[in-house]
């Protein structure tokens, strides 16, 4: 299936409905009153996150979404029946964006979290609630508000915790093929992933991370060159990069310490917070160089960039150094996920002493 991350809909939240006119007309009750009842609210349009799907194809086939109007208000008091809301399920890492505004409406992250889009209509009020002392028989009512009507604008950020980043047949496919159940295509050219491939990594029982492969990146990603840039989004919400590196390339004249900084260059250029995420460097297709060569060609490669973060050496296709790289990166989301505990303990332990003198101050 073509992934598809950025669709264009309409949407249209329910009318309310009109308030009611009316009087009571009973045998032997000449003075019955009024009993115009209110009319329903119209149903409002919510966006719910589902875990089941994973692209927004679903949206080129069907554009218009539209809430259903609230009933107008009836005689004896009787309310209108609101309308249905529109539920429209959408992909985790959805972000929602009014067209004529550009304004960001909200992120959809959760499975079963609802995102308001479009609020309905407020009912029309009956003549019964403008009875009174001084007006007795009252003929007025208010008509139903109108409900929201929205141009939106979705894009598709994959929800992963480890991201391949590296140039065209660098190995990322292979490696997640390695790693996981996924199996994207493999091929010895450049350019044969046009869309990104999620990957369950299961380390142990129990333990688990998600990782993602995009096409790879080329110089001038960051300007529109190439594939990367469509999908360089994606991995700002990992929490880890692997720099995946060829250190055999087809091509001789390729230098992979040069390939790595035009890397580095495209994801600062592309964002601040992408180029500062944390990135471990891989070094693949090590069964292409002959061991006894392999160490000194590593050490070459991390001394003449300079690199302080961790450094694996791995062969992809052999799956070799794959499980310790895995190990790690399980340990590493561990701890992240731990400081993250923390700290949500001591901003709500601050609030708390924060509302604590608060009262105290009051009193």
């Amino acid at each position: 299936m073509k992934f598809v991350d950025e669709a264009t809909i309409n949407i249209q939240a329910g009318n309310g409905g009109n308030g009611c006119v009316g009087f009571r007309r009973e045998k032997y009750i000449p003075f019955g009153g009024p009993d115009g009842g209110d009319g329903g609210d119209g149903g409002s349009v919510f966006l719910v996150g589902d875990v089941n799907l994973n692209t927004l194809v679903d949206f080129r086939h069907k554009r218009n979404y539209r809430a259903e109007n609230g009933q107008r208000g009836q005689g004896s008091n009787c309310t209108g029946r609101g309308g249905d809301d529109c539920l429209i399920r959408v992909p985790l890492g959805t972000i929602v964006r009014d067209e004529e505004t550009d304004e960001v409406i909200g992120e959809v992250l959760n499975h079963g979290q609802r995102l308001l889009v479009a609020q309905g209509g407020f009912h029309g009020i009956g003549n019964t609630r403008f009875k009174s002392s001084t007006n007795q028989a009252p003929r007025q009512a208010t008509p139903g508000s109108l409900g929201e009507m929205r141009k939106l604008n979705m894009e598709l950020k994959v929800l992963a915790d480890v991201g391949l980043l590296g140039m065209p047949n660098a190995g990322k496919s292979t490696f997640i093929r390695a790693a996981s159940a996924a199996r994207p295509k493999v091929a010895d050219y450049p350019f044969t992933t046009l869309h990104p491939n999620l990957g369950v990594v299961c380390v142990s029982d129990h333990r688990s991370f998600v990782i993602a492969d995009v096409p790879g990146v080329i110089e001038g990603a960051a300007g529109g060159a190439g594939l990367g840039v469509q999908f360089l989004k994606h991995l700002s919400r990992t929490r880890l990069l692997l720099h995946m590196v060829d250190v055999a390339p087809y091509d001789p004249t390729i230098d992979p310490v040069e390939e790595v900084k035009v890397i580095t260059r495209e994801l600062s250029q592309f964002s601040d917070e992408l180029g500062k995420q944390p990135r471990w460097l891989v070094l693949n297709k090590l069964d292409l160089v002959p061991e006894d060569l392999q160490a000194e060609l590593c050490a070459d490669v991390v001394e003449r960039l300079g690199w302080q973060g961790p450094v694996y050496q791995v062969s992809a296709r052999e799956v070799s150094g794959v499980r310790p790289l895995l190990d790690d990166i399980m340990e590493y989301l561990e701890e992240v996920a731990r400081h993250e505990e923390e700290a949500k303990v001591v901003v709500a332990s601050e609030g708390g002493k924060a509302d604590v003198e608060q009262d105290s101050r009051e009193d």
